[in-house]
């Protein structure tokens, strides 16, 4: 009998269908609840290092090749996108206040400040610094709203849907505990956010989705290796949170679309100074971008 219930499962996602599942024991009671047991899972977890790979598609065309980043809360970033010949075509940094693109095919440094769409000039998704650093430890960003503006329901897909009328934006997240946790009471589940979605007056502004979540260990100290410098510690405490493995950031009505798979990843990095600053390199033309 079991058998054939398995066939019949298989069966049925074969044909687009997949069986109903049922709601945890001990449910979320609230949206307040699922989104404060979302940001604990990961609150050891800082900041992310890793090297992944990288697929962006937008109206310059596609680019792939691996991508050094750095991420620290709330909103500090650092991207290099390295080729597959191993030159770096493109750095870019923030500090939560001051941006920087250098993009070394085109000889041209941009400078500004932090907002989304200067972002955007590297990622091609506008969304602001804290909102990215977010995403990129597995976190979902959270429009600001009202409480009573925030509901939860459970989809017998197997995961929360919370939908938020935000002051200026509406925001839909699919979040589902961690598969060893179903049976725990639900302030004890560790969570792990599956989709992500912004809109403004029907308009979508983002869109994630976050796949393939395991377990990142803390990052070791940096040391310098002539003995000159003294160690740099790693930026937080311990941390052994899970991270997405596949993130995929995309905006629909522009057909822009990056995808990023993280082959090494790491919590709480150490911070050199100045990491998160960029100058301008010999030859590149300066210049000053203030989008809004």
């Amino acid at each position: 009998m079991r058998n054939c219930a398995l066939v019949l499962v298989a069966s049925l996602a074969a044909i687009g269908c997949t069986p109903n599942v049922a709601a945890p024991t001990s449910a979320f009671p609230s949206a307040r609840a699922a989104i404060d047991r979302m940001r604990a899972t990961a609150s050891c977890g800082t900041g992310v290092q890793a090297v992944a790979k990288l697929d962006h598609s937008g109206e310059r065309g596609r680019i792939r090749g691996d991508l050094l980043l750095i991420v620290s809360r709330p909103a500090r970033i650092r991207m290099d996108v390295v080729s597959p010949f191993g030159v770096t075509l493109a750095t870019l940094s923030s500090d939560g206040r001051q941006f920087a693109l250098s993009d070394l095919q085109e000889h041209r440094h941009y400078e500004g400040p932090a907002s989304a769409c200067n972002i955007a000039r590297l990622t091609t998704v506008p969304m602001p610094g804290q909102v990215l650093v977010n995403l990129l430890r597995g976190v979902a960003p959270v429009v600001e709203h009202q409480p009573e503006h925030a509901s939860i329901i459970w989809n017998q897909r197997g995961y929360y849907t919370i939908r938020i009328a935000g002051n200026q934006a509406d925001e839909r997240i699919d979040l589902a505990p961690h598969p060893d946790d179903w049976g725990k009471p639900w302030s004890e589940q560790r969570i792990r956010v599956l989709e992500v979605s912004v809109a403004q007056q029907q308009w979508v502004l983002y869109e994630a989705s976050l796949e393939e979540h395991g377990v990142a260990k803390t990052a070791k100290a940096r040391v310098d290796p002539d003995g000159g410098e003294p160690d740099i510690p790693p930026s937080g405490g311990a941390c052994e949170a899970e991270l997405p493995k596949k993130i995929h950031l995309r905006v629909p009505e522009q057909s822009d679309d990056v995808r990023l798979r993280y082959n090494e990843a790491t919590w709480n990095p150490p911070l050199a100074d100045g990491v998160f600053v960029q100058s301008i390199s010999p030859g590149m033309k300066h210049m000053h971008v203030d989008c809004r």
